[in-house]
């Protein structure tokens, strides 16, 4: 579960900025796997908290949860799509609850709400800091290859803090059922899914990477900074209120913004909408995945 959301959530961080050439995709992928890990250690234990809340769990159930909310990740990876492993993981637990009956409400209504304001406020985010920094970065009249040289290094800097928002705000969706079965400690829970993150960012999928940084709009080097820093933002609120969210939907919404300010006409809407379709679906393969190993299980 841990390698499917680095394998595919590395394009967040990084995707902007490969695509346009700023920083090199092995230099990437490296950073990612170290800062993710950091950010799990060192953010994740509000995350974890939450989710290990939302129904119960024995070391079963959360076999079944990790392998269908996996599969479903894998099987968008596969299709070269950002999805969101937060709906993933919950469209799984979402399975047990329903065979199980025993959901708590409360917890589920405040992750639906997160899952909406996501994209929202990331996209308010990235206005607001594209009005603001682009207005300071152009007082300044620097020369092109002073201006080359400080995107590069804003690019690097934002990869890094995406990173560890990303590890302090997803861990959660790898480990967290099992430290609801009681089968790890809340250490064990973060050290195990933040190296399973970084060794899936390690192989990342480049086809997910150009999706986010190519196709939905064309993206400069300050509008991929502008991007990553919302979204890591947004990630980073999230981690803080302990509630894990989709850095896919962080993203998008980012660079949603940015074309917004463009201009409409500069949104792929065709890419858009397959993404968009990406996310309805997510929750449900992966519930339907949870309830078939489920079914298997009970039958061995």
């Amino acid at each position: 579960m841990g390698w499917a959301l680095g394998t595919n959530h590395v394009a967040n961080i990084f995707g902007t900025a490969v695509s346009s050439f700023m920083v090199r995709y092995r230099t990437a992928v490296l950073l990612a796997a170290v800062f993710v890990l950091l950010g799990a250690l060192y953010g994740g234990r509000a995350g974890i908290e939450t989710l290990s809340g939302l129904t119960s769990q024995t070391g079963n159930t959360a076999f079944i949860i990790s392998v269908a909310a996996g599969m479903s990740v894998t099987l968008m990876t596969i299709l070269k799509l950002p999805v969101s492993t937060s709906e993933g993981v919950i469209g799984a637990i979402l399975g047990i609850g329903l065979v199980n009956r025993h959901i708590q409400p409360g917890l589920l209504t405040k992750v639906f709400i997160c899952w909406v304001t996501t994209p929202l406020g990331a996209s308010l985010i990235s206005i607001i800091l594209y009005i603001i920094l682009s207005r300071i970065i152009r007082k300044k009249e620097l020369h092109f290859l002073v201006y080359d040289r400080l995107m590069r290094n804003l690019l690097i800097l934002s990869g890094i803090y995406g990173a560890y928002a990303l590890g302090a705000n997803n861990v959660a969706n790898v480990t967290g059922v099992f430290y609801k079965s009681g089968l790890l400690n809340i250490n064990q829970t973060l050290l195990i899914g933040g190296v399973s993150i970084g060794l899936g960012a390690l192989t990342a999928n480049k086809g997910v990477i150009y999706t986010i940084g190519r196709r939905i709009i064309p993206v400069d080097a300050f509008s991929a900074f502008i991007a990553v820093l919302a979204h890591s933002i947004t990630l980073h609120i999230y981690a803080h209120i302990g509630v894990p969210v989709s850095s896919s939907h962080a993203i998008v919404g980012a660079v949603f913004g940015i074309g917004l300010i463009k201009g409409i006409k500069t949104v792929n809407k065709k890419t858009l909408l397959k993404i968009l379709s990406g996310w309805f679906l997510t929750p449900f393969i992966s519930m339907s995945f949870c309830l078939i190993l489920y079914f298997i299980k009970s039958k061995l």
